[in-house]
């Protein structure tokens, strides 16, 4: 067993147990052998096989990003930049998903990307929420990530006709296969010779599985002792089908049917019975969240392209809410997702103190931890996996770094990201991923995506081109 220790860190982001919060920790030695961290604090003085100078460098843990699709959204670029349907509150979701889809030979490439860019911006622990796909577990392996392995099942798609009304398909049978094996693919996940898999049970959406189908995966997810996550308030039409079908809101709905506890995630949580776009005649949906112990996974990105965000983070925080963070679309940089959240928070509250950097960083880490049901990681503490991001503080864009992590969030981002370790491996270099690559992937997926935008009008409802749907910035001459 190899010994590592990073001597002398200008700073680390140290997990004080005691107080239940992180801290800057200035002169830190880290210490970590066999994957876990053996010493966080300073003068180490065991053994050291191989010994990092931490000069000019801050040691924090990795980010944990509990939502995004890996496996479709780096497809989008380009395509859903700009749109959302009038007729449907300006969401993207029923009109265009379903045309702009990476081809079954560009999944793996769609993968890489996103997860090259996910290393590069300091994850290091994933939540793949993907339709099942071939050799999944065997690329995410390949990455080196930690990932959370959540396989989507449902009983219904969803489809427009006209741009204004969502239809569902309807397939129970269908929905409970999926279901079986995503279960299985769970278990593969947590079987994996990687050691970095685990699994986590997802029906896709609130308004695509019946209700038996989410009373069946709420309880296998207690029963194998893994979380439960679910897209729900991510809609103004799926708010109004929910309180149509059932006459609660969407999040009044899951609580109803028993659904929300402390390993429970949804995704987005946007539309609760307060928000100005969906005016409910309750005022319970967050303190619902509040309550049960669940947490949001907040995606900021894809809906402010839309028009469209929480209001806000500050006060779902104040509220009691356990939040999470993800990548819910392309690009995925978790330290960009992050500035963006703090921004939006601030200006929907019109308080620059409605949501502070601690905040949030606990959401990057520790929040998203605790909804999938580690305490091992997100945090720097002994006996932690060694799952570490190195910031080079003395980038000019970290410059004056007073406050280090706000430099890092508010200004240098992944620019100054010198290296990722994932369970004391390391997996990112001087801006190159080291386990995929990143360029060449990035290059399959732009010859894809002229496959795809030429098959735009054969899946579009009124057989438009991609330029119709999506015109680029300046006409092509």
């Amino acid at each position: 067993m190899t010994t590592t220790v990073i001597r002398q860190a200008d700073v680390a982001i140290a997990w004080d147990a005691a107080a239940g919060q992180h801290v800057y920790l200035p002169g830190a030695d880290i210490a970590f052998a066999d994957g876990r961290l053996t010493f966080v604090g300073r003068d180490y003085a065991g053994p050291a096989e191989e010994t990092l100078s931490g000069s000019g460098l801050m040691v924090m843990p990795g980010l944990v990003n509990i939502h995004a699709h890996p496996s479709s959204e780096p497809m989008n670029k380009g395509f859903t930049d700009e749109v959302g349907t009038p007729g449907l509150y300006n969401s993207s979701l029923y009109e265009y998903l379903p045309i702009f889809r990476a081809d079954a030979e560009a999944v793996p490439d769609c993968v890489r990307v996103a997860l090259s860019e996910l290393l590069l911006s300091g994850v290091t622990t994933l939540a793949d929420l993907s339709m099942a796909h071939p050799g999944w577990l065997d690329l995410l392996g390949e990455s080196g990530m930690r990932v959370c392995v959540a396989p989507m099942f449902r009983s219904a798609r969803w489809f427009t006709r006209n741009g204004h009304v969502v239809e569902y398909a309807w397939d129970e049978q269908a929905g409970e296969k999926a279901l079986a094996e995503a279960l299985t693919l769970v278990e593969r996940a947590e079987q994996h010779e990687s050691g970095r898999l685990f699994g986590m049970v997802v029906p896709a959406q609130v308004d695509t599985c019946t209700p038996e189908l989410l009373r069946d995966s709420r309880e296998e997810a207690r029963r194998r002792g893994v979380s439960w996550q679910i897209h729900a308030a991510q809609s103004v039409s799926e708010f109004h089908e929910i309180t149509r079908r059932h006459g609660l809101t969407p999040i009044g709905w899951l609580h109803e049917q028993g659904l929300l506890a402390e390993r429970s995630i949804i995704g987005h949580g946007i539309f609760l019975d307060d928000h100005p776009s969906t005016p409910w005649h309750t005022r319970r949906d967050l303190d619902i969240l509040a309550e049960t112990g669940t947490t949001v996974a907040h995606c900021p990105t894809v809906f402010a392209r839309r028009g469209i965000t929480l209001k806000h983070l500050g006060r779902y925080r104040r509220h009691g809410v356990t939040i999470g963070l993800g990548t819910d679309t392309y690009p995925h940089n978790m330290l960009d997702e992050m500035r963006l959240a703090a921004y939006l928070a601030r200006t929907q509250a019109t308080d620059p103190r409605s949501l502070t950097t601690t905040e949030l960083f606990e959401a990057a880490t520790i929040g998203g931890a605790r909804a999938l049901g580690r305490d091992d990681i997100g945090r720097l503490a002994e006996g932690c996996r060694a799952d570490l991001v190195l910031v080079d503080i003395t980038h000019p864009m970290m410059r004056p770094a007073r406050d280090p992590l706000r430099s890092l969030i508010y200004a240098a981002g992944d620019r100054a990201v010198r290296a990722v370790f994932v369970d004391g491996r390391k997996v990112v270099e001087d801006g190159t991923v080291l386990t995929m690559d990143y360029p060449a992937a990035a290059a399959h997926l732009h010859e894809a995506q002229k496959r795809v935008e030429a098959e735009v009008p054969r899946h579009d409802w009124a057989h438009r081109s991609a330029e119709a749907i999506a015109p680029t910035t300046f006409r092509w001459r």
